[in-house]
Order: structure tokens, then C-alpha cells, then sequence
């Protein structure tokens, strides 16, 4: 391979047809808006050029897309039943304590009431204390800031989830 061709994870994903690719990114991500504009932008020749692709579409998201990506994430803590993604992404909290656990909960509960969405936050390498003191100090932003701070942790997430998605074989 040359230093101008297309890695080989990243060449399948260019190549897969618009529906295959549409399931894809939104494993990724669930805002249509957002599979919609990297959709719109393949092929890709590097994942440099996807996760700038990527950049430019969270930053154009509306509150209504951000809700959307947002709903596709569960808990804090309370990974989806099943979701390996999320599993893996949270693992730091996989082996707190119980109390830990409660308290995240609550937090989780308190951060929903306050802001009217899931605490997002890019869980992948942190531990559950990083991610209870996140949400701690977060919670007293104000509900526009935390929605700038939420759309650059979505930012965070879909790079390594697209990383995951183009890896090489």
C-alpha cells in the first residue's frame, strides 16, 4: 500500500451501499442530519478527511439534531442491554462500587431534570470517579453552555466510533 491509497477499512465503508453506510453511521451516531451530510461527502481518500467531515457536520447540528444524537445514549452507568459500544465506552464504571453506582444514578437523574437530556460526556480511558466529577461540575453550567460542552464530547465519541468503523482489517 501507497501513502496515497485508501486504507482498506476506510475504502469498505466508501464503497458500501447508501443504506449499508446510513446503518453504519448511525451505529455511530443517531442524528440522520449528521449520517446524512458525511453520506453526502463520501468517498473519503483518508479518516483524516472523515473526521473532518464529521466536525463539520456536529458543528452544524440544530438543537433538534443534537437531541436526536443524544438520545442514542444511555446512562451514565447504565450501559444499553446488549450494546458492546456502550459497554466498552463506559467500561470505567463497569467496576465501581455500589455506592459509586447509586451516586451516578442520582447525579444522572438530577443532570436529566436540569438539562432535559442524558449526561454526554466521552467516557472512553476515563474512570467512573473522572466521569461522577464530570457531571458534578457540569451541572452547574448553564443550559447553553452544557449544550456546547455536550456537541464537542458527541464530536469526541464519533471520531473514535468512526475509527472503530474504518479501522483496517
Amino acid at each position: 500500500m501507497t501513502s496515497t491509497s485508501t486504507p482498506p477499512g476506510l475504502a469498505r465503508f466508501n464503497t458500501l451501499e447508501e443504506h449499508a453506510a446510513h446503518a453504519a453511521l448511525h451505529e455511530a451516531c443517531a442524528s440522520t442530519a449528521w449520517a446524512k451530510r458525511l453520506l453526502a461527502t463520501r468517498p473519503y481518500a483518508t479518516a483524516e478527511d472523515l473526521y473532518a467531515a464529521s466536525d463539520a457536520a456536529m458543528a452544524e447540528l440544530t438543537a433538534a439534531d443534537l437531541d436526536e444524537a443524544m438520545a442514542g445514549h444511555p446512562p451514565i452507568g447504565r450501559p444499553k442491554s446488549g450494546d458492546p459500544t456502550s459497554a466498552r465506552e463506559q467500561r470505567g464504571m463497569a467496576g465501581a462500587s455500589d455506592a459509586l453506582k447509586a451516586e451516578m444514578l442520582e447525579l444522572n437523574l438530577a443532570y436529566q431534570e436540569r438539562f432535559g437530556h442524558v449526561f454526554l460526556i466521552c467516557a472512553t480511558g476515563r474512570t467512573g470517579e473522572q466521569m461522577r466529577d464530570a457531571v458534578r461540575e457540569r451541572i452547574g453550567n448553564t443550559p447553553e453552555r452544557e449544550r456546547e460542552i455536550v456537541r464537542t464530547e458527541l464530536g469526541k465519541i464519533n471520531r473514535i466510533r468512526l475509527a472503530r468503523l474504518v479501522e483496517d482489517d
